[in-house]
């Protein structure tokens, strides 16, 4: 059975569009930068109430449910995953402090020790063609979903 997560992709204009990206703190993430970043997601039991699931969880992980006008950016299933994401214009304050969720996993593996790692050890705003870049393969699909809903915003 596919996993089921759901995230939220804030995005500003200051002054072009900038979408918010989450890099990996898990340490088979550390020296990666191209193709790791990702939209914050959260895995979820099921399909119910999807996008009060991933304001609840981002604010669990940020301290704060972005206001606005929330864009579905649809679907993207890939390698045992559903993934649902919205969009919502909002402007992280420069004198933001990001204090990351940590988990524990076992590291080095096989080795018994337990260790804590950041979910996400930064964030950072970046324009569409570098997010491009950046973003987890799977992710991708999500980016000419909401710069087309951004240019039709314009018009």
């Amino acid at each position: 059975m596919a996993q089921i997560s759901t995230g939220l992709l804030l995005f500003r204009r200051k002054p072009h569009l900038q979408l918010l990206l989450g890099h990996p703190g898990a340490p088979m993430w550390q020296d990666k930068d191209e193709q790791a970043w990702t939209i914050p997601k959260y895995y979820v039991d099921n399909e119910k109430d999807l996008l009060e699931r991933a304001q609840h969880s981002f604010e669990e992980s940020f301290g704060f449910i972005p206001d606005g006008d929330y864009e579905a950016l649809g679907t993207v299933s890939s390698e045992g995953e559903t993934m649902h994401v919205w969009a919502v214009a909002h402007n992280i304050p420069d004198n933001f402090i990001f204090e990351p969720f940590w988990f524990e996993m076992e590291w080095p593996p096989d080795s018994g020790q337990m260790e804590s790692f950041p979910e996400m050890d930064r964030i950072e705003y970046f324009g569409p063609f570098e997010a491009r870049k950046k973003i987890l393969p799977e992710q991708v699909e999500f980016l000419p979903r909401l710069v087309d809903i951004c240019t039709q915003k314009e018009r």
